[in-house]
């Protein structure tokens, strides 16, 4: 074989799964078809490190943003890679969201989350400029900048000797004895194919198009593209902000509502909102018309706001495969020997926690490769 382990796809889990089994085992090979790391869904969120509050107990999507919360402050500070842990307030403006959050609350602490229900006097010590008649405090929240923590995994998974292509896109895939077949496009339009062991797919937005590819029935596993819009609170408007402040989520978790995240050069966005394409198209553009939606959602618990003080900011793709109205679906990760691909790893409906649990992920990935047909 060509390749021990192939990781198709070069975002922020598909590095952090290359950088975990380059530590541990010889000749693997990551195939990523944009010219660098992280050009979709991996560069365009809001980098909040979650604390693991929203997420049914037991699902893996809460057992790894908890887990992967703590792996990535440690992974941080070893690495010098730039984090801050801001905190984070969910605030209630109404006396019904305050039996929300006490919800939440209760959810979070099945996950092993403490949080803080606090009233005006504590939330106006956090934050002066903030309206709400309670809040939930995570001190564990924070944010990260991916784009260097994407690069210390790139680093790391070179100095352990794994291999990184850039500009080729994955358009087959063949299985053989003894493992798969790779049809490789690279950006000139030339073609080539090579062999490897097992395979981590890996391709966030294209996930359940590479199963396919090898074979799998992923009509229950459809990504739906979802985008989500970012306007920016101007300066100096901006500098009444120090923390991350959340409404009451969205109904079924389809988002978490239009929320305020701090950057690491002190910058303040709000976003994202949700929207269901209706096509898998990779449609970045902004909706200035919006700014009035986003004002009315953040003037509720930010009342010294004016609409003037927004801009438009960037948008994003979440690759969900939670369909509109549906309860909120569970990361897909698994080894498929059971559908007749040993050796083939699934990770599919990788939005968020996805950032946060990065690291979490490549271990759990790590002992699902050891399973043998």
């Amino acid at each position: 074989m060509d390749a021990g382990i192939t990781i198709i796809g070069a975002g922020v889990i598909g590095l952090a799964i290359a950088e975990e089994l380059s530590a541990k085992h010889g000749n693997v090979f990551v195939v990523e078809r944009n010219a660098t790391f992280g050009q979709e869904t991996s560069s365009r969120n809001s980098e909040v490190i979650h604390a693991g509050i929203y997420y049914p107990a037991g699902s893996l999507k809460s057992l790894l943003c908890v887990e992967g919360s703590r792996l990535l402050y440690d992974y941080c500070r070893k690495y010098d890679v730039p984090f801050k842990n801001t905190g984070k307030i969910i605030v209630a403006t109404s006396p019904e969201e305050i039996i929300q959050i006490e919800a939440i609350q209760k959810t979070a602490a099945l996950n092993g989350v403490h949080l803080e229900l606090i009233d005006r006097d504590k939330i106006s010590s956090l934050e002066p400029d903030v309206f709400a008649l309670k809040a939930l405090y995570s001190p564990k929240t924070g944010i990260v900048d991916s784009h260097s923590l994407m690069k210390r995994f790139e680093t790391n998974t070179i100095n352990n000797g794994g291999q990184i292509v850039y500009k080729s896109e994955v358009t087959g895939i063949t299985r053989i004895n003894g493992g798969y077949a790779i049809s490789i496009k690279n950006s000139d339009g030339s073609t080539f194919s090579f062999t490897t062991e097992k395979i981590i797919n890996s391709a966030g937005l294209q996930a359940d198009r590479v199963a396919s590819m090898a074979g799998m029935d992923t009509r229950e596993l459809s990504i739906i593209f979802s985008k989500g819009e970012y306007f920016r609170i101007n300066p100096p408007v901006n500098k009444r902000v120090k923390m991350l402040i959340y409404p009451v989520p969205h109904l079924k978790m389809e988002g978490i509502g239009v929320h305020v995240t701090v950057d690491m050069s002190g910058g303040v966005r709000l976003g994202p909102d949700v929207k269901y394409l209706d096509s898998n198209i990779y449609d970045y553009t902004m909706s200035p018309e919006k700014q009035e939606q986003f004002f009315k959602a953040a003037v509720k618990f930010l009342p010294f706001l004016k609409q003037e003080d927004l801009s438009p900011d960037m948008a994003g793709i979440r690759p969900k495969i939670q369909k509109p109205g549906e309860p909120q679906k569970d990361f897909y990760i698994r080894e498929e020997s059971e559908n007749g691909l040993p050796g083939f790893v699934n990770l599919i409906g990788m939005e968020s926690p996805g950032l946060t649990s990065c690291i979490s992920i490549s271990k759990y990935v790590g002992r699902l490769i050891k399973i043998e047909k």
